[in-house]
């Protein structure tokens, strides 16, 4: 239960709207002194919505293709191409939008094939999932029309994880049944296998071919540079991909009318209690992959050859790197990378590090240099094939999110398409983010954060006063909070409120035995590990006791939900689309995630008590603390009906709350109105409760108790 980044994420320039200009205070200027919370800032709700996100990039020739979700057209995403002399132009404009839906958050919506006449974009369009073709001219000046490569089928059929490979299409295919859900016997969650299948297939020319099947979720489909062999990852309910996958490999043949496997696959690697993730052959008799055997999502490699001559026996894994790294991370989106192999045998790795990112340069005789680079998080999209650059999603304590091109030698960073300007505001409004573990008290047991303090040149607290904290609980529950600039948390820390953003229990980034506290214990650890983060910036002599606040999104609604109504630390706290009540949320959601429960409580019908007990909405008569709850009505996710349950109790236990919908937003707003009106909410809601004004008191309605 995690969700898209929106597209603010990171601000436009521009005062907020009626607003002049703030500048730091003017030298021998005294600050102004006013509550924590009422600061003002420069930093505007339209400024954070206005941002664009940049979703997948790829070097293609001599240019950079990246798909971006542009706000000012209600979040569509669109492919561009920047030239080599500079300049921008748009590959796929008009109505066009590139997202796949397959297991909802999709993944993999482009590739591209660079023939001889030409680079030919393949892409997924939002409004049908249809396959598409579009052969756009060297100058992309002469697009012409995107020609359609599968039938219509409602949205039905789905597409993700494109790739090319010796100028064959592979993607993911999944298929939905009218009957978008089948009911199970005995209160256990409905069969997903009867409502949803999934397959490999291969574009040819009679359309798309079915390759592979066998197992309920598949990914990366992947084949060897002599054409002979497919490798690929499968898994089945109840697994989430980092529960346990396997690594499958099997000859492929073309009969003349596309890829056929010849035989039975064979699996390499992985098991129930053992993620594998993105297999890439360095070789055709040498196939790399990441897995988490050893607490670590570390670099692995395997000799399919050797491993099928073996047959019976356990093949023979390579670790490639030592000490293990966490070369790997939760699949959400299909096509997700991790490394990528670049000039004469030499790989580029991304290792993910307590909230930061490292990337480090594998030479052809396995040895791991660590590059320096001017990112403290990012995203690795693409690593060109001369192994002199790689692109790169990244982020720093003092620099914008975007798309960057990175000079491996020299470590210099150029960005090709920032997620706001770089004069987007003034950075003694924006906060100076350290990391931090701190300890449960009780159990010694550490949990990791990034806080961001309050910041703003022209304000401070009134005498004595200690600022208010919001503490964020990510998405997933296994996403993972990174140290960057982020508006989002620069809007309330301009304005006198401090942010510690929690990698509770659960959260990727600290290896698998971290993931795993979270087993069993989704509505425990993470509101224990939220109560000790808070709780240590109190001691600290940081966070005012009485003024403690708490927000997330998707699973992170769930974790406010829980903490409010089993705990009595926080004053106030925001749910963004968040999970209730597990019953009818495990029959309502999506298949992707709909046995997800079974590890984070316990399986049905076995935990149905353990189900009950655990659900906020069945303990709203221990919450005296006023909520906030944001809901999009388009969620396939966490369904409206989450929000509808949770509204009609509070209604009915009298507790203060407000309650904001979205018609036309899904998991994530993406729309910037949405996204405006929900922050401006959050704060002025926050106002309400501590006391504290706010430009948009009005927005707010208490209801219930307390109103």
């Amino acid at each position: 239960m995690t969700q898209p980044p929106g597209p603010g994420s990171d601000p436009a320039p521009g005062p907020p709207a009626g607003e002049p200009p703030l500048g730091p205070a003017a030298p021998g200027e005294s600050p102004l002194i006013a509550p924590h919370g009422s600061w003002d800032s420069p930093l505007s709700a339209e400024q954070v919505a206005r941002g664009t996100h940049v979703t997948a990039a790829h070097f293609v020739d001599d240019e950079i293709w990246y798909s971006a979700r542009l706000p000012d057209q209600d979040g569509r995403t669109s492919v561009q191409r920047r030239r080599p002399d500079g300049t921008v132009g748009t590959v796929l404009g008009g109505r066009w939008n590139v997202h796949s839906l397959v297991h909802e958050y999709g993944g993999g919506a482009w590739t591209v094939h660079e023939t001889a006449d030409g680079p030919v974009l393949y892409f997924v369009h939002l409004d049908d999932q249809r396959l598409y073709r579009l052969s756009p001219g060297a100058d992309g000046r002469d697009s012409g029309k995107p020609e359609p490569l599968t039938p219509p089928s409602g949205g039905r059929v789905r597409y993700g994880d494109l790739t090319i490979t010796g100028g064959t299409l592979w993607a993911v295919e999944e298929t939905h049944v009218e009957a978008r859900r089948v009911a199970g016997a005995h209160g256990e969650p409905h069969d997903p296998a009867a409502a949803v299948s999934r397959r490999l297939v291969a574009l040819t020319a009679e359309g798309m071919r079915p390759v592979v099947e066998g197992t309920h979720f598949l990914a990366w489909p992947r084949v060897c540079p002599d054409g002979t062999r497919l490798a690929w990852i499968g898994w089945d309910h109840p697994s989430m991909p980092w529960d346990g996958t396997r690594l499958y490999t099997a000859r492929i043949a073309d009969d003349g009318s596309g890829p056929r496997i010849q035989g039975d696959p064979l699996v390499l690697a992985g098991s129930d209690a053992e993620s594998v993730l993105q297999p890439e052959w360095a070789s055709s008799r040498r196939l790399m992959f990441s897995s988490d055997r050893s607490g670590y999502w570390n670099l692995y490699a395997v000799d399919p050859e050797l491993a099928e001559a073996r047959a019976g026996l356990v093949p023979e894994l390579i670790e490639v790197l030592t000490p293990p790294r966490d070369i790997g991370g939760p699949l959400w989106t299909l096509g997700a990378r991790w490394y990528g192999f670049a000039g004469p045998g030499g790989a580029l790795l991304a290792e993910s590090r307590h909230g930061t990112s490292q990337l480090h340069w594998l030479s052809p005789s396995g040895e791991a240099r660590e590059l320096e680079t001017p990112f403290d998080s990012l995203v690795l999209a693409d690593v060109h094939p001369a192994g002199r650059h790689a692109l790169v999603i990244g982020a720093g304590r003092h620099m914008l999110t975007g798309l960057y091109v990175l000079d491996l030698l020299s470590g210099e960073a150029e960005a090709v398409r920032l997620h706001a300007p770089e004069a987007a505001m003034d950075a003694g409004y924006l906060p100076e983010p350290y990391e931090e573990t701190f300890a449960d008290p009780e159990t010694g047991r550490e949990v990791h954060a990034v806080v961001y303090p309050p910041r703003n040149p022209r304000h401070r607290g009134l005498q004595g006063e200690l600022p208010p904290y919001l503490a964020l609980v990510h998405g997933g529950p296994t996403a993972q909070a990174t140290v960057g600039l982020h508006p989002h948390h620069a809007f309330f820390t301009s304005r006198g409120i401090g942010v510690v953003d929690v990698n509770y229990g659960g959260s990727s980034g600290y290896g698998r035995e971290y993931r795993e506290r979270l087993r069993g214990q989704w509505g425990v650890v993470d509101v224990a590990d939220a109560v000790t983060a808070v709780r240590g910036l109190v001691a600290q002599g940081l966070a005012d006791p009485e003024r403690l606040l708490i927000s997330g999104g998707s699973a992170g609604g769930w974790t406010v939900l829980s903490a409010l109504t089993s705990t009595d630390v926080f004053a106030a706290g925001a749910s963004y689309y968040g999970v209730a009540e597990l019953s009818a949320f495990v029959t309502e959601t999506h298949d992707f995630e709909s046995r997800y429960i079974d590890g984070l409580v316990g399986p049905l019908p076995q935990a149905r008590e353990l189900y009950e007990r655990r659900a906020p909405l069945n303990n709203l008569q221990r919450l005296a603390t006023p909520v906030i709850v944001f809901q999009g009505m388009r969620d396939p996710i966490v369904p409206p009906s989450q929000a509808e349950r949770l509204r009609a109790g509070l209604e009915e236990a009298g507790v203060p709350y407000a309650y904001l919908t979205f018609e036309n937003e899904s998991h994530g707003f993406q729309r910037p109105a949405s996204i405006v009106e929900s922050l401006q909410a959050e704060l002025a809601f926050y106002g309400r409760v501590l006391g504290f004004e706010t430009p948009w008191n009005h927005l707010i309605r208490l209801r219930g108790r307390g109103r």
